[in-house]
Order: structure tokens, then C-alpha cells, then sequence
């Protein structure tokens, strides 16, 4: 721990004194070398260089391999990211089937006990009928508390031999791991229900991915779906060969973010980043406006599928809590999703807005259902919306008219110019860069893709005030240290973990601004002490499920910095690994390397 504060203290005044964020606006006139510009690109461009990134883009040629990235589609998919995605099935589901195949603890208890019937979904029937025949019938029992479990029909003894059952109880992580590996499905399933809870939750630090959702299945039903966007994000990241999409996913899902703790989101985000996020990341601003503002995770997120035209209920003597208009969603959609928060609309306009998207609801919200407009609950009346006028009478129309005038604003071809600045080049990016994106927005209908071509085609992007100039957020730190240690991963939870402890936990953005572009937001000498801490313990084979070899590195820092930052570090830098090196009796390269993953020189890029 000592020397991870003193480190820390060393470091804090490296980064902290020469804000990257702020460059003057001299240096992005100032061109970078061609070695600089190929090291931008994987800085910018990627998660992270990967052992051997330099000499493949080299080979393929700076702009040949930009353009590769602009067309992710074109670019053959590791085969390796596959077969890591291949066991995350609820990511494959629909809301409906994931709420089928994962129905909660306290229903198969209440069915159980026969307080609740059999549900009459056939899927979801089939699957409660396979878990209960696994417990003793326990008819008329309280099933009230949480905590209380079923009795499981066949005790741990009858499903386990004595050897397997001394491996359980007293053997180490890897021979759990490899007896729960060799066992047939049904004989595992039966060994996971005999389990107490908190042995099953003891088991699932080591267990392979399969067994983990079992358990996740079994303890917390609603989690598998977290598990599983977890690792298929880390996956993606670490692993994708299409770079590009997967910092745009990011960022698009960031600005259009969905908080998964709310309530039946935990159900809806999956097929909300497939098919509302992932296909429209380089595709035009309008269609991914609109497949966002159509998914049932967006609605319910901001409540608009409560929103009703105002007098619906006006007359209904006999419903006490009248339904009504909600204006969260307006409000966003112009302040966060589109025009910005300066960008010209009225508190009249997010009314009108609000009045607009009546009737855009989900059928069975509570159940997973999928997007329905419902003309009853949509206000028919004439709207005013920017000093457009939308007539009466209308219906689902008046939402996607509100699409097409915010699409095309000139305050949103801004707002989303500046974000995408902000996210690739520096946290106060050249007023001349945003407008020629600005400009490019408009001109072709906002095409993301010629929007970034724009970017990346210009001198600011390429420029010494763009390089290094931002600081990895936690995300991208955990990410970047594994790739740029070639670390294989066969679990990625605890690596989601670990970015979730550095502060910035996956998909639990509660606040609709979702995680800030800002190099400022991630700064402080707090933070740098547990970077320093996970790069300590990432080099040393402590993150469970990752595996580092550190036979590749040596016991020379220059050799190190040479290795993982692909160029020397600063002289501060230096000094200081130096400086913590004199103060062990030992150094090793796993020390070496965890010094130099925690330096202020790898947290920029």
C-alpha cells in the first residue's frame, strides 16, 4: 500500500498539473509525425494498441485501415469475440422470452407453496414446472421472506460422491473449477439447487461462465441479463476487430443512455443496444433518433409510456389517480438527445413536444412488450413545436414530424458535432473543426459516417493539440491495460468490476446525461491511487478470470514503457517509477508493468 500512495502522490501532480484537456489552440495547428499519427489512431480510434497493432496498421496503411473502420461491416469479426459471445443467450432474447427464461425466486416459491397458480404462458409455464419438479413440494408454507429457500428434492449428499464432495468443500479454486467442468448438465443443475445460497455464491468467484449464469439464475434470475451485458461489452471492447463501432456504441449509448435498475429496463436494454444502438452507430442521426425514441427501454426509462393526452381522464369520475401528460422525455429529447441545452427551444416547446408523443406507450410494459402506439391516449390537438405548426387530427405522425425538425436543426447539427469532438479529439475542441462537421450534418442528412470522415480527415484531428490530449475514463483504462498487456480474459465480470469500483459502473448511469466525455470528470488523486491499485493487481495475476503473461516483460522500465505505452515516457514519469522502484527489496516485471499501466502517460491517449 505504500507504494501505491507514494505513486500516487508523485503522479497526482504529474497529471493534475498539466490538464490535457485544455491545449491551446496554437498546437492544433501544429501537424504530428507519421509514427505519432499511427499511435493517435489506436489511441483515438480503439480501446487500446494490442502487442503487435503498430506494425499490422502500418501494413495496412494509416488511411486504408481508417476507412476499414468506417465500414465496420466490411471487416472480418474475431473469430475469439465469437465463442466469448456464443453462452450470453439473453442477449439474443426478446424482452418477453428473457422474462420467460428467467423468471424471479419469489414466484416458483409462490407456486411451490400453491399461493399463486401456474402461469398460463407455455414457456414460462414449461420453466417453472422444470425448477419446481427439482424441490420438495412444501404446500401452504410462508413464502413471504426473501431470504427463505425451497428445499431442494435431492440433498447434496445423493447428487455428489464422497470424493466430489471433499473437492467442493476443501479443495482449491481450480479443482472446484474443474469438477464442476466435468459434470453432465442435469447432475450440475441438481448440485447447484442442493447448494445453500451462500455456498453457490462462494462457487460462482471461480466457476467457468456457463455455471456462473446458473447460479445467477437460481440466486438472482433478473441478474443474468447484467451478467451478460457485462461480459459482452468487456468482450466486445477487448476483443472486436471493429474498433471503431465498439468507442461508438459506447459513446451513442452514453448520450441515449438507459439506467438499468429501473424497474423493467433490466429486461429491455439488451434488445435496446441491439437494435436501437449497434446498427445506427455510423448510420444517419434521424434513424437512430427514432429507434431510440420508439424502444420500450427509452419510453419506460423517461415515462413516456405513461404520457396521455391531458383530459383523458378529466371525466372519469370513477379513477382516482388521473393519468396525464409527462414532459421527461421532451425534455431530454431536446436538451440531451438533439438541440443541447442552449439550443433555442422554450419550456412551451417541451410541452408541445410532450403533447406530440401521446400514445407512443409499450404493450405490456411490465412484461417485456414491445413498442405500440395507442391513438386513444394521443392529444389531437394543433401543436406548436419550434415555430412549426402541426396540425390537428394528427397521430403517431406528430411524434416523427418532431423527429424530422429536431433531426435537422441547425443546434443539433452542432450539439452532436461538439459531442463527438469532445469525445475524439479534446475536451475543448477548435471551433473551425465543429463547424465543418456542423456543416457536413446538414449537408448529407445527418451521416454520422461523413460527419466522422470530416473529423478524422482534418488537420485539428491529426494535430499536437490533439495528441494525448484526454484522459481514459475508467472504461476505457480497464480496457486499454488489457489489451496493451495481451492479457487473455475467459471472464470479464470481474473486470466489469473493476471499472465499476474506478467509477464508472457499466449501464447504471442513473442520470439521463449518461458518462461524461470530459477528461475532468475522471481526474483526481483519489483516482489515480486505484488505478494504480488495479494495475497493480491486473499485472500480478490478481483480477479472477484474467490471465496476464508477464514473462514478456522485463525488469527494466525503459524496456516496459517501450512495451505497453509504444513510446518513452515523460521524464516525470520516469522519475517517479524510479524513484518507487528504489523503495522494493525486489523488482519483478509484473511490478515493472503494473507501474507503468498506472502512470499518468498510459491514462492519457
Amino acid at each position: 500500500m505504500k507504494i501505491r500512495l507514494f505513486l500516487a502522490c508523485l503522479f497526482a501532480g504529474t497529471i493534475l498539473a498539466k490538464p490535457a484537456a485544455y491545449p491551446s489552440q496554437k498546437q492544433f495547428q501544429k501537424k504530428l509525425g507519421k509514427d505519432e499519427q499511427v499511435l493517435h489512431a489506436l489511441d483515438r480510434l480503439t480501446f487500446g494498441a494490442r502487442p503487435g497493432d503498430v506494425e499490422r496498421l502500418k501494413k495496412i496503411g494509416l488511411q486504408k485501415w481508417i476507412d476499414q473502420q468506417l465500414h465496420p461491416e466490411q471487416i472480418r469479426e474475431n473469430p475469439s469475440l465469437d465463442a466469448k459471445l456464443a453462452p450470453l443467450e439473453s442477449l439474443r432474447m426478446t424482452p418477453m422470452e428473457a422474462v420467460r427464461h428467467y423468471p424471479p425466486p419469489q414466484l416458483i416459491k409462490a407456486i411451490a407453496a400453491g399461493k399463486v397458480p401456474m402461469p398460463e404462458d407455455p414457456l414460462l409455464r414449461a420453466t417453472v414446472e422444470r425448477i419446481i419438479a427439482r424441490y420438495k413440494a412444501r404446500k401452504g408454507e410462508d413464502t413471504n421472506d426473501a431470504d427463505s429457500e425451497l428445499e431442494p428434492a435431492k440433498p447434496l449428499r445423493e447428487v455428489l460422491d464422497p470424493v466430489e464432495l471433499w473437492t467442493l468443500r476443501t479443495g482449491s479454486p481450480a479443482e472446484k473449477r474443474a469438477l464442476v467442468e466435468s459434470m453432465a448438465n442435469e447432475k450440475l443443475e441438481d448440485m447447484l439447487i442442493a447448494l445453500p445460497r451462500p455456498q453457490r455464491q462462494h462457487l460462482f468467484a471461480f466457476a467457468p461462465t456457463g455455471v456462473r449464469r446458473k447460479i445467477l439464475a437460481m440466486n438472482a434470475p433478473g441478474q443474468v441479463m447484467a451478467y451478460d451485458l457485462l461480459e459482452s461489452k468487456l468482450f466486445r471492447a477487448i476483443y472486436s476487430n471493429r474498433q471503431l463501432a465498439e468507442e461508438l456504441d459506447d459513446f451513442w449509448f452514453n448520450h441515449f443512455n438507459v439506467f438499468y435498475e429501473k424497474g423493467a429496463d433490466r429486461f429491455l436494454i439488451p434488445e435496446y443496444e441491439r437494435e436501437a444502438i449497434r446498427p445506427n452507430v455510423l448510420g444517419h442521426f434521424r434513424d437512430l433518433l427514432e429507434a431510440t425514441a420508439e424502444s420500450p427501454a427509452m419510453l419506460f426509462y423517461l415515462d413516456n409510456f405513461q404520457s396521455v393526452r391531458s383530459d383523458l381522464d378529466a371525466k372519469n369520475q370513477n379513477r382516482k389517480a388521473k393519468r396525464g401528460l409527462n414532459e421527461n422525455y421532451a425534455r431530454e429529447l431536446m436538451e440531451l438527445h438533439t438541440l443541447g441545452v442552449n439550443g433555442g427551444y422554450t419550456q412551451k416547446d417541451v410541452t408541445e413536444v410532450a403533447r406530440c408523443f401521446t400514445g407512443w406507450t409499450i404493450l405490456e410494459p411490465r412484461k417485456g412488450g414491445g413498442f405500440f402506439y395507442n391513438d386513444k391516449l394521443h392529444d389531437k390537438g394543433e401543436k406548436l413545436v419550434l415555430g412549426h405548426v402541426i396540425p390537428a387530427g394528427g397521430g403517431i405522425e406528430d411524434g416523427e414530424k418532431v423527429l424530422d425538425i429536431l433531426a435537422s436543426h441547425p443546434s443539433t447539427a452542432r450539439f452532436i458535432s461538439t459531442e463527438l469532438a469532445q469525445r475524439f479529439v479534446a475536451d475543448d475542441p477548435p471551433e473551425s473543426l465543429i463547424s465543418r462537421m456542423s456543416q457536413t450534418f446538414l449537408a448529407t442528412g445527418g451521416d454520422i459516417r461523413e460527419v466522422m470522415r470530416v473529423m478524422l480527415s482534418s488537420n485539428e484531428f491529426w494535430s499536437q493539440g490533439a495528441y494525448q490530449a484526454k484522459v481514459k475514463s475508467p472504461f476505457e483504462m480497464v480496457v486499454s491495460s488489457v489489451r496493451a498487456l495481451g492479457a487473455n480474459v475467459d471472464d470479464a465480470w470481474a473486470l466489469a468490476n473493476q471499472v465499476a469500483n474506478l467509477g464508472e459502473p457499466l449501464y447504471r448511469k442513473q442520470e439521463p446525461t449518461g458518462y461524461s466525455n470530459a477528461s475532468s470528470e475522471w481526474v483526481s488523486s483519489a483516482a489515480l491511487l486505484n488505478r494504480m491499485n488495479f494495475a497493480l493487481k491486473l499485472t500480478k495475476n490478481g483480477v479472477p478470470g484474467v490471465k496476464v503473461d508477464v514473462t514478456r516483460f522485463d525488469t527494466h522500465p525503459e524496456k516496459a514503457e517501450r512495451a505497453l505505452l509504444l513510446r518513452n515516457a515523460t521524464p516525470q514519469t520516469r522519475s517517479a517509477i524510479h524513484k518507487a522502484l528504489a523503495q522494493e527489496k525486489k523488482q519483478t516485471p509484473e511490478l515493472v508493468a503494473g507501474l507503468v499501466i498506472g502512470s499518468p502517460d498510459f491514462q492519457r491517449r
